[in-house]
């Protein structure tokens, strides 16, 4: 029998089976996902636009034919001639489905935008940047002395700034007569003379003195997200900072999916590259405008990135990543022009370095939470930690730096849970729960007050409650463990044996509910049986990652931990070792570096030396490869309990009980309590 065509959309990875026929809009209302309409589906507002994916997608189990959607109509054509739609855009209320699709919602349909964290940390930076401005004053031109004027401006920076030599495209060759005569042979220009050059480039010029600035642009590329910071070339202020989802989530969430997708599709990777190109240059123009600056003053770009990212930006196939022995196209810095990578909003000579990688899985973000946070200076042993959908792991001290990186997956971001959602407003990023009533008390994304405070109904009532973020689902699993309604093994007991009709039967498991606001035409919120799982296996491949390094050391323990990255940031460590994330160290020697990598872009933008430090440390790092030490699997699997079924962490225990139950999956999913659990473990001993 036949089955009604799947639908799966990217990137709230919300999916689900609809007749034929099915407006793209009403698939997404049906199951939640957030696409924004105003004009009730007469294709007016264009609010609805979706941009459906086709080729083989290995990791949704479907292959997406140029048929699965219908064929465009009168309307959208009628839209396209008047306002435009960007290529390979649909409008949600006219497509309807055909067949099994992919479809991605863009951040600009969706009502609730995601808040993307990934703001600049305060940070000193010795400012010595590869590009700088330079005013001087260039001879006239002189009959008896029949020179060039870039030669004459060549020997005005020799002589007033003992810049020995310039290069210049023939795009500036062409503006350089014009602008010395508007300035009356008094100009500015910005040259760039980065750390392998032997000659300065010359990047832009203007009339007389130009104090409008010079800008440069920092951009951590993530599986999930893409942050950039415009920074002040001069002072290293930021003066904006910005986010956007990365395109590429519709062709697969996690890094395997997406190098699986350019394997099994002639060209994916090209539309890949093509995708975070376009989202990149958009990125730069909106920054821009946020700072209210000229996007030609944008003169630098700095990227970190993962390997996967680092060769799909370079238009380069990942399938070479996708099976041992991992090689990498290049592992070196990369200096170039940005305009080789399709950067056309910012100034058109604008120069490009991209940070090296470490190895084949550990790229050049895991180089920039080096450069930022210095592991190989500490006197104590840290192990650095910089969470998202592949998570990067530095271990050292000055004796050595170990690195790898751990396939933690999208559950971390929220994603694959039932009811998660990527950080937006209305999103539960907090949670408590009481261990004796079982009862929730949680903060949403965008107001400041608990659930169970006055006033909360009335600061939420703009975005409401819309579902649960990546922290909010950690701090969700690790309260139900402190509470006693979910066991050692991650198993959610039922309402008698947890004592709560908020364990609700679903299956033959149970859920447990946060929030009901379908009396009202809301979203009912629970932590599923699945959605334990998810965190279960993300948080034991972090885990089993650091255990791996340590075992590399030697060591049993660590003296400190940093959680990195814009998630990191956002976990509650004490939330985090109840979960079993991190190694067992005290409260206090766990911190947060906010958006290391970040950071260490910025840095590398700001400061010539920088980069030739980064790349003599990323020759001293040694590297562990997860995917074929044989360990990774023991750890991975002891770390599946919560916390940990192996590890004492006496740390934990000093700072909080964890109860010890047991439940049955029994007829109905009833659970046997607590002595029945202690029976059973009775026995197995």
């Amino acid at each position: 029998m036949s089955q009604d065509p799947l639908v799966v959309f990217t990137p709230s990875g919300k999916r689900g089976r609809f007749p034929k026929g099915t407006p793209v809009l009403t698939a997404a209302r049906q199951l939640g996902v957030d696409l924004d309409s105003v004009c009730g589906g007469r294709g007016i507002c264009s609010k609805c636009q979706i941009t459906p994916s086709y080729g083989e997608f290995s990791k949704h189990g479907v292959t997406v034919h140029q048929d699965a959607l219908s064929e465009w109509n009168a309307v959208e054509e009628r839209y396209d001639q008047k306002r435009g739609l960007k290529p390979g855009r649909r409008l949600g209320c006219q497509a309807q489905v055909m067949g099994d699709v992919v479809i991605d919602v863009p951040p600009e349909s969706q009502v609730h935008r995601q808040v993307v964290r990934k703001a600049a940390s305060a940070r000193v930076i010795e400012m010595d940047p590869a590009t700088r401005l330079y005013f001087v004053e260039v001879d006239e031109p002189d009959m008896h002395e029949p020179t060039g004027d870039l030669e004459r401006l060549e020997r005005a920076l020799s002589r007033e700034w003992d810049i020995p030599a310039i290069r210049a495209d023939q795009s500036l060759l062409s503006k350089l007569q014009p602008v010395l005569r508007k300035g009356k042979f008094q100009v500015t220009v910005a040259l760039h003379k980065s750390h392998t050059d032997d000659v300065a480039r010359l990047i832009e010029i203007w009339p007389g003195l130009h104090e409008d600035g010079l800008y440069g642009l920092a951009i951590d590329l993530g599986s999930t997200t893409i942050a950039a910071h415009l920074t002040d070339l001069d002072t290293g202020e930021v003066k904006a900072s910005s986010g956007i989802m990365n395109p590429q989530i519709r062709f697969g969430e996690d890094l395997m999916s997406r190098v699986s997708y350019s394997m099994m599709n002639p060209g994916g990777d090209r539309e890949m590259t093509s995708a975070v190109r376009e989202a990149i240059d958009t990125l730069a123009d909106e920054i821009a405008k946020e700072a209210g600056i000229d996007p030609h003053l944008i003169v630098e770009t700095v990227f970190v990135c993962n390997p996967v990212m680092h060769h799909l930006l370079l238009g380069i196939d990942p399938v070479e990543l996708g099976q041992a022995p991992f090689a990498l196209a290049t592992s070196d810095s990369i200096s170039m022009p940005a305009r080789e990578l399709d950067l056309t909003t910012i100034n058109p000579r604008a120069r490009t370095y991209i940070l090296p990688c470490i190895a084949g899985h550990v790229g050049a973000d895991a180089a920039a939470v080096a450069l930022s946070e210095e592991p190989g200076k500490s006197e104590d042993l840290v192990l650095i930690v910089d969470v998202g959908t592949n998570a990067e792991i530095l271990l050292g001290d000055r004796a050595r730096v170990l690195a790898c990186s751990s396939p933690t997956g999208p559950a971390f971001e929220g994603a694959q849970i039932s009811s998660g959602q990527r950080a937006a407003p209305g999103a539960i990023e907090t949670i408590r729960i009481d261990p004796v009533t079982k009862e929730p008390r949680f903060r949403v994304i965008g107001c400041d007050k608990w659930s169970d405070e006055d006033g909360f109904d009335a600061e939420i009532a703009a975005s409401g409650i819309t579902g649960i973020c990546g922290s909010g689902i950690i701090e969700a699993v690790a309260e139900m463990r402190i509470a006693g309604l979910v066991d050692e093994s991650g198993l959610i007991g039922s309402a008698a044996a947890t004592g709560t009709p908020r364990s609700v039967p679903e299956g033959r498991t149970h859920a447990y509910l946060i929030h009901d606001a379908t009396a009202d035409g809301g979203p009912r919120i629970t932590v599923t049986q699945g959605d334990i799982r998810a965190i279960q296996l993300a948080k034991s491949a972090l885990y089993a990652g650091a255990r791996l390094l340590m075992d590399e050391r030697g060591v049993d323990k660590v003296d400190c931990v940093v959680l990195a990255g814009a998630f990191g940031a956002h976990i509650s460590p004490l939330h985090a070792m109840v979960l079993g994330m991190i190694p067992d160290v005290p409260l206090d020697k766990v911190t947060s570096a906010g958006n290391a990598a970040g950071t260490g872009a910025r840095i590398a933008l700001c400061n010539v030396a920088a980069r030739i430090e980064i790349e003599r440390v990323v020759g001293q790092i040694s590297k562990v490869e997860t995917a074929i030490e044989p360990k990774f699997q023991e750890h991975f699997v002891a770390a599946n309990a919560i916390p940990h079924k192996t590890d004492p962490f006496p740390e934990l225990g000093r700072l909080v009980t964890l109860p010890h139950v047991s439940f049955n999956v029994g007829a109905g999913g009833d659970g046997d309590g607590e002595d029945g659990g202690r029976r059973r473990r009775r026995r197995r001993a």
